[in-house]
């Protein structure tokens, strides 16, 4: 039974986090807040709330290599899953603020991540936190890429977003079954996190990095495929990059303030691989077509994606 809730609980976080940006996205809407603004906070922060609820739950329960886990992993498939398949359907050209300013944000936030868990071996205590302060500085870092994107929303002037609009009982009815469907969602993905780790031997830490960072990552996928399919770019990549950011600086940022995260220096391959993606990433859009992820830099990150699974797997 416990299988069965883990599987539906997925499909209860995905859609709740659907239900809630609507729901949401329809009563900002009904009080004449813009698309843009609208776009930029109760969407982009919607569509990070699987990570978040997980998170929050894993936490509590004292689960902290899912909490974790699921950030690490959620950003590397981000990058090697996602842009690498988003890449091998059509080649992706990536804008110059996004190559020079996002990228590097998002390189940022691992190489943060990475220093703020390793108080171990930076400072040579005994235990690594990711404290209340830590989380502050996180969310500090969060608000400035949002003046950031509002900056840039303001200059370039983008599409609007095209918001459906519901009464407004409905609304606030999507936002509760939204909240609700993340919740028990997310409840039942960890604790069928760990009842999978301990079945087969596996570490919760694994099983967050593979089977749920995957998961959470769905909504992501899905958007990028479509968006590759119909030759748009620049969903692709601001997405994927939007994702890693919002992870680290908010999703992260709010866990640690609500409740500190204990770090398995066992984390650190996953740290540097993540770390590496964003690196690789930069470079891969200097060659040898400026500004472009070809199809065989897509292959490729497909390979390694494949390769770090295997590599976990081995580990256990």
């Amino acid at each position: 039974m416990v299988y069965v809730l883990f599987v539906i609980g997925f499909v209860l976080l995905i859609y709740g986090a659907n239900f809630l940006v609507d729901g949401a996205a329809s009563l900002a809407k009904k009080f004449n807040i813009s698309s843009i603004v609208i776009g930029l906070t109760i969407v982009a922060l919607g569509t990070s709330s699987p990570e978040l609820v997980v998170n929050l739950i894993a936490s509590f329960q004292e689960s902290e290599d899912v909490a974790l886990g699921n950030i690490l992993g959620s950003n590397i498939s981000n990058i090697f899953l996602i842009l690498g398949v988003s890449a091998l359907i059509f080649p992706l050209t990536v804008n110059n603020n996004t190559h020079w300013k996002e990228i590097p944000l998002a390189l940022l936030a691992a190489v943060v991540l990475g220093v703020a868990a390793n108080d171990a071996l930076i400072d040579g205590h005994g235990l690594s936190f990711i404290t209340r302060s830590d989380g502050i500085i996180l969310i500090a870092f969060f608000l400035l890429f949002m003046y950031y994107a509002f900056s840039i929303a303001r200059l370039t002037g983008p599409e609007e977003f095209v918001i459906k609009t519901f009464s407004v009982p409905r609304s606030w009815l999507m936002i509760a079954g939204g909240i609700a469907g993340l919740v028990i969602g997310g409840k039942w993905i960890v604790d069928g996190a760990v009842v999978i780790a301990s079945a087969l031997g596996m570490s919760e830490a694994v099983i967050s990095l593979t089977i749920i960072a995957i998961g959470t990552s769905l909504p992501e996928l899905a958007t990028c495929v479509v968006a590759a399919m119909k030759r748009n770019p620049d969903i692709v990549i601001g997405n994927v990059i939007g994702s890693n950011i919002f992870n680290v600086f908010f999703v992260l940022g709010t866990s640690a303030v609500i409740k500190p995260l204990p770090f398995n220096p066992v984390l650190n391959f996953d740290v540097y691989t993540g770390i590496i993606a964003c690196i690789l990433l930069f470079v891969f859009l200097l060659m040898p077509r400026r500004k472009v992820l070809e199809r065989w830099q897509g292959g490729v990150f497909v390979a390694i994606y494949i390769a770090y699974l295997s590599i976990l797997l081995l580990k256990g």
